[in-house]
């Protein structure tokens, strides 16, 4: 009994509920990413239906309940969950009140923010291992060209361990990942200059930052979150307008507490409670105060009495290099832009590789293009094509590799290279190759390229700070 517990202990908490510190991610969440990049289902291509992608995670490479599955693809197309979501969804994915409609109805692609997750994967930028069964294999984190764990926050009850972490702003984020690529020694008050608190997907207020700061100092705080509210004239009364909610609470939520206030007689001074939000205008609740009731009054008492006020435990738990870790708000960045480092330097190693290989068998073309006629009488007078390839190493000087290339080419082809363009792509390898060079010799250079690159995504997917 003790035995299976911990198995089933150290399976909870490696491979279900904490997510990793250098992608954010879960990894279910990771399979279905990688899963959908891996079946085409990219953000310039029509939706499918949700089954397709559940199915192939399920079989391939998350051997759990479809329902976990989707619940999982759910919460990355929500946009009052997630920050930044990942996932396009089409069809009811539901609301903060309601569930999505069932997998066969709802349909989904890949956000533009997911493909930048998995960009570059196919260069040999992160380790693969096997699946459940041994028979495929599945990335142990994903390039993340995002900083996912700061921008979409994540949540998540293992055993004898949690997680909490809130969503923020990715403009910000980057921000405070420039600035420390460039001081390292960065204080937490120079990060809090470029962060200042959580940007949570539904706006709402947060009331003070002493509880945020603890929690990027040290991985653990609280904040309160407050409603966006407005005192209107509606009608011949004052009415308290809610147009923004605490992160992870709905409408209805709010609601059912005002109503049963005013039954308890616990609230007094509330004429009439409208839920007038659409898919359009967005939120809004409308109280409207009796006269004779002072409105601001009111909504003291809503901020103390229902969900319009609450808070948010900041517990921030991920696996750094497979372990769970506590981990403050420099400790997170530092986690991630070393991720990103190793990621562009494997990037640029594997590119300077292949374009080497490309160069090695273009110089061997042009050497053959030089005297192209000897070339296809040698090829022509051989008796079989091992014997073609050794007359071509010795005649001209050619290792295997370029060998092989020119009699891999149909004559036709082979006629027809134009010997100028051959000598121009050589010469833009070759640029390509120092430069590629110079960005693995260089430390500096390869983190202002990681700078760059935050940068670009902060100008495609950032947004002003809603909170």
């Amino acid at each position: 009994m003790r035995s299976s517990f911990l198995e089933y202990s150290y399976s909870v908490i490696y491979s279900r509920a904490l997510p990793d510190a250098r992608d954010g991610l879960k990894p279910v969440q990771r399979r279905i990413l990688y899963t959908m990049d891996e079946m085409g289902l990219r953000s310039d291509r029509g939706h499918v239906k949700s089954a397709r992608p559940v199915g192939e995670v399920m079989g391939r490479l998350h051997p759990h309940g479809d329902s976990a599955i989707y619940d999982a693809l759910v919460r990355l197309v929500q946009h009052w969950s997630l920050r930044v979501p990942l996932i396009d969804g089409h069809g009811n994915f539901g609301s903060p009140d309601d569930p999505p409609a069932a997998m066969r109805y709802t349909e989904c692609r890949m956000d533009p923010a997911a493909e930048a997750m998995t960009a570059s994967i196919e260069e040999d930028t992160v380790d693969f291992r096997p699946n459940y069964d041994g028979r495929e294999t599945e990335p142990v984190v994903l390039p993340a060209a995002l900083p996912n764990l700061l921008v979409n926050g994540a949540s998540g009850i293992a055993v004898g361990m949690a997680t909490n972490i809130a969503p923020h702003n990715l403009v910000e984020v980057v921000q405070a990942c420039r600035h420390l690529i460039k001081h390292p020694g960065a204080s937490l008050d120079d990060l809090m200059r470029f962060i200042p608190g959580p940007d949570l997907p539904t706006g709402g207020k947060i009331i003070g930052l002493d509880g945020v700061r603890d929690a990027y100092a040290a991985g653990n705080g609280s904040f309160r979150m407050r409603a966006t509210a407005r005192i209107d004239q509606v009608g011949r009364r004052k009415a308290v307008v809610i147009t923004e909610l605490p992160y992870n609470v709905g409408p209805e939520k709010v609601i059912e507490a005002v109503k049963k206030l005013v039954q308890t007689k616990k609230l007094q001074g509330i004429a009439d409670l409208k839920n007038l939000s659409d898919r359009h205008s967005g939120l809004e609740i409308v109280i409207e105060v009796k006269n004779g009731f002072v409105p601001e009054a009111i909504l003291e008492q809503l901020y103390k009495m229902t969900p319009l006020e609450t808070s948010f435990g900041i517990n921030a738990v991920a696996l750094v290099d497979g372990q769970p870790r506590t981990l403050g708000l420099k400790e997170m960045l530092e986690v991630y832009l070393q991720h990103r480092y190793d990621v562009v330097r494997r990037r640029t190693s594997f590119r300077r590789a292949k374009a080497a290989a490309r160069l090695h068998l273009l110089e061997g073309l042009l050497l053959a293009l030089v005297d192209i006629d000897e070339v296809i009488q040698l090829i022509r007078s051989s008796d079989n094509r091992t014997e073609a390839r050794e007359r071509l190493m010795s005649v001209f000087d050619l290792s295997t590799e370029q060998a092989e290339y020119i009699l891999n080419l149909t004559l036709g082809r082979l006629t027809r290279y134009d010997r100028i363009a051959v000598e121009n792509e050589i010469a833009e390898l070759q640029r390509t190759i120092e430069e590629l060079d110079a960005i693995l010799a260089d430390e500096a250079l390869l983190r202002s390229v990681v700078g760059d690159e935050l940068a670009a995504m902060a100008k495609q997917f950032g947004t002003p700070r809603r909170t």
